[in-house]
C-alpha cells in the first residue's frame, strides 16, 4: 500500500467510527501474530502532561543508549509523528507496507463477523508492528483515551504504569467525577507491576491506590514536595530534586512552564525506580542529558519573535490554567489571543480564564467536525472581552493577529492541539 493510500484508509473515520473496548484490538492483534508481546513497556495515562512525560521518558532512555519506541497522540503536523524510534518518525514506505498488512487482517475480521477496527485501533496496531520489527529495547506508550478500554491497554505486562495529572475531560465517556475518571485511567495498571502517580485529588488518589493494591502492584506517589525550582524563565527551568538518598542538583529542562518541572520529575522518578529494580540501566548523567534535550512541539512553543508568537496545546481547564501562569514569564506590551476550541470541551471556563487577559482576541475554528463554531465562541468571549474578532479560516486568523500586533506585543494561539498543529505549519509560510 502506498503512503497516501494508507493515510486515507487510516483516517476513514466516517466509516470506522470510534469505539472503546479491547475485543476488536485483541482480535486484530491475534491475526497479526500478537506483535505487542515480548516488548518492554512504560505505559502512560492521565489527563494532562501525557505527551510531555512520554517525551521526557523516551529522551532519557535514548540518552541511556537504548533503542526506544514512542507512541503518542494526536500528532501536531504530520501523522508519522505518532510513531517514532529514537526521535525519528516511522518512514512513509514502512507505514504504507504495515497498513496494507493490517487492512488484510481487518477484512478477515469483518468476514468473521467482527466490526471493522477503528482508526485508533489501526494506528495502535501499526505502532506495535513497527516496534516489534525494529526490535526496540523499550516502548513508551501513551494512552489515547481513558485507559481501561483504550486500544493500547491490550498489552499484558508493562514495566511501569504512569498516571499523570487527572482532571475533568471526556466526561461523557469517562465519567463526571474524579473518582470515576481515575477508575478509567487506572485501568492500565496490571498485575505485579509498578505504578507511579502524580499527586492527585484525594478521591482520585484513593481509586488509583486501590486498583494498584488489587493488582498486587507496587504503588509510588511522585514526591513533588522534594522539588526546589532554582530558575525559571523563557529558556526553561533549573531545579533540584531529592529521591530517597539520591540528591540531584541543577537539573535543566528546555521546555517552558513550571508544570514541565513536574512532568519531568514524574518521568525521572519512574526511571530511578526502574533502575533501583534493575529494569533499566541508566546513569544520572544520562538522565540529565535526556531531560535537557527533551522537546515537545506545541507546548508553550515560541515560533517567532518581534512580536513573540507562542503556541500552546492547552485544551482543558487545567491546561489553560498552566498557560495563564506561564504567560507571566514573558515581557510584552499587548496580548493578542487566537482561540479555537472543540465543542465537547469546557469552553466556558477556558474562556473565562483566558479572555480577560487579552487586549484583542480572534475566535477561529478547528478544522474538524467536533469544532466549536467561531461565532458561538465569540459570544462566550464577549462576556469577558468586547475586543473580539471572528475569523473562521485559521490562516486568515493568523494574518489578523500579525496585523494587530506590534513588535513588543505577544500573540498566543491555543485551545486545541488540533488548532495549534495547523497554526504551527502555517506560521512558517507567512
Amino acid at each position: 500500500m502506498k503512503y497516501q493510500e494508507a493515510l486515507k484508509y487510516i483516517n476513514d473515520k466516517d466509516k470506522y467510527g470510534s469505539r472503546l473496548g479491547l475485543d476488536s484490538i485483541g482480535k486484530l492483534m491475534s491475526l497479526l501474530g500478537n506483535p505487542q508481546e515480548g516488548l518492554k513497556y512504560i505505559h502512560i495515562g492521565g489527563t494532562n502532561g501525557k505527551g510531555s512525560t512520554s517525551s521526557y521518558m523516551a529522551h532519557c532512555l535514548e540518552a541511556g543508549g537504548y533503542k526506544v519506541g514512542l507512541f503518542t497522540s494526536p500528532y501536531i503536523e504530520r501523522f508519522n509523528e505518532r510513531i517514532q524510534i529514537n526521535g525519528q518518525d516511522i518512514p512513509d514506505d514502512t507505514l504504507g507496507r504495515i497498513t496494507g498488512v493490517i487492512k488484510e487482517k481487518a477484512n478477515i475480521m469483518v468476514q468473521e463477523g467482527y466490526e471493522h477496527p477503528t482508526t485508533f485501533e489501526i494506528v495502535t496496531a501499526i505502532g506495535f508492528m513497527f516496534f516489534k520489527e525494529e526490535e526496540v529495547d523499550y516502548v513508551v506508550l501513551e494512552v489515547g483515551l481513558g485507559g481501561r478500554y483504550d486500544s493500547t491497554n491490550v498489552i499484558s505486562s508493562p514495566l511501569a504504569s504512569i498516571i499523570t495529572t487527572l482532571d475533568y475531560d471526556h466526561i461523557d465517556v469517562l465519567g463526571d467525577t474524579l473518582d470515576k475518571i481515575a477508575y478509567q485511567k487506572a485501568g492500565i495498571i496490571k498485575e505485579n507491576s509498578i505504578v507511579v502517580s502524580y499527586p492527585q485529588e484525594i478521591e482520585a488518589l484513593e481509586v488509583i491506590k486501590k486498583v494498584a493494591e488489587e493488582k498486587n502492584s507496587d504503588f509510588y506517589l511522585c514526591p513533588m514536595e522534594n522539588i526546589v525550582v532554582r530558575e525559571i524563565d523563557i529558556s526553561g527551568c533549573i531545579f533540584d530534586f531529592n529521591y530517597e538518598n539520591i540528591k540531584l542538583q541543577s537539573l535543566k529542562i528546555s521546555m517552558l512552564g513550571e508544570y514541565q518541572v513536574y512532568n519531568a520529575t514524574l518521568a525521572l522518578t519512574t526511571l530511578l525506580i526502574l533502575r533501583e529494580k534493575k529494569l533499566v540501566n541508566i546513569s544520572e548523567e544520562q538522565i540529565r542529558v535526556g531531560l535537557e534535550k527533551t522537546k515537545w512541539p506545541g507546548r508553550l512553543e515560541v515560533m517567532r519573535n518581534n512580536p513573540t508568537f507562542l503556541i500552546d496545546g492547552a485544551h482543558n481547564v487545567q491546561g489553560i490554567q498552566q498557560l495563564k501562569k506561564a504567560l507571566s514569564l514573558f515581557k510584552y506590551n499587548k496580548l493578542i489571543l487566537g482561540l479555537g476550541i472543540l465543542k465537547d470541551k469546557d469552553s466556558s471556563h477556558m474562556v473565562e480564564l483566558l479572555a480577560p487577559l487579552a487586549d484583542k482576541i480572534i475566535a477561529t475554528e478547528v478544522n474538524m467536525p467536533r469544532k466549536l463554531d467561531a461565532e458561538d465562541l465569540a459570544k462566550e468571549i464577549s462576556k469577558y472581552n468586547q475586543n473580539v474578532f471572528v475569523e473562521k479560516d485559521i490562516k486568515k486568523a493568523i494574518e489578523k493577529t500579525l496585523e494587530l500586533a506590534k513588535e513588543d506585543d505577544m500573540i498566543v494561539f491555543g485551545g486545541s492541539l488540533y488548532l495549534i498543529g495547523e497554526v504551527r505549519t502555517l506560521i512558517r509560510l507567512l
